[in-house]
């Protein structure tokens, strides 16, 4: 289980964002520090991560730190993978002593029954061609070989095939995923919380039988926004400067 509040965030795609994106995403961890029990950060974090035996990428280091010292201060955080950055490892589980996980999440979170997936490959037809790409970067014999470029090289071809595909935003405009999550959210009315990402498109919604909500906190590299759950409600917030803003809120459903 997760404690609340849980700050929940994605898409910040630090190395190819402005520097004030690192900078938003560095102050908010720190905030976190304060205000939150729980950190999410639901895949491409970085545009690019990969971790070789003792080397790591050298864009985002202020926010692996940030990482740290939050588990150092007793807030949990977990990491879902994207497709960004499916490749993590020892540094970020050992050194940096959060929990990364690969795949669908499901777990509780401030007393919400919770699904969390970043959404990469999610929609039956249009991502059809992208899941068989998938499985081969993934693969452990794949990872393996590119472990053994030097990793100037490896960033290089790294970036150039993610700069294509951080530009190919869906042309549904997150519609595909939302679908997704209300077909989660009818197969499973025990799930009070689905969380995704990856469309960049902000969302918050209700199943009409289930009375599950699913939300999508937007792309941080786009704006500075981020998904808070407590224990009464799930609300949608923007940081503006020192100040939050609630853009929209949705309360536990009625056990009734």
């Amino acid at each position: 289980m997760l404690p609340g509040p849980c700050f929940v965030l994605s898409d910040s795609h630090l190395g190819a964002a402005p520097v004030d994106v690192e900078r938003a995403l560095v102050a908010l961890l720190e905030r976190a520090r304060v205000e939150a029990k729980t950190v999410v950060l639901n895949g491409d974090v970085f545009d690019f991560w990969f971790e070789w035996r003792h080397v790591m990428p050298r864009i985002g280091f202020r926010v692996i730190a940030a990482l740290a010292a939050l588990h150092d201060a007793g807030v949990a955080v977990l990491w879902i993978a994207g497709n960004h950055d499916c490749w993590g490892g020892d540094i970020l589980r050992n050194d940096v002593g959060l929990t990364y996980h690969v795949g669908p999440w499901r777990g509780e979170i401030a007393g919400w029954q919770t699904l969390i997936e970043h959404g990469d490959g999610l929609r039956e037809k249009e991502d059809a061609p992208y899941r068989g790409l998938r499985t081969v970067l993934r693969n452990p014999l794949a990872i393996w070989a590119f472990r053994w470029l030097h990793p100037d090289w490896a960033t290089w071809i790294a970036k150039r095939s993610s700069h294509t595909s951080r530009h190919k935003r869906p042309r549904d405009g997150g519609a595909g995923l939302q679908q997704v999550a209300l077909e989660r959210l009818a197969a499973d009315p025990s799930l009070d919380l689905y969380v995704f990402g990856h469309s960049h498109a902000q969302t918050m919604g209700r199943a009409e039988r289930s009375g599950g909500i699913y939300a999508n906190p937007g792309a941080f590299l786009d704006a500075p926004t981020f998904l808070r759950v407590i224990a009464e409600r799930v609300e949608l917030v923007q940081v503006d400067g020192a100040a939050l803003q609630v853009l929209e809120t949705l309360e536990r459903r009625d056990p009734s």
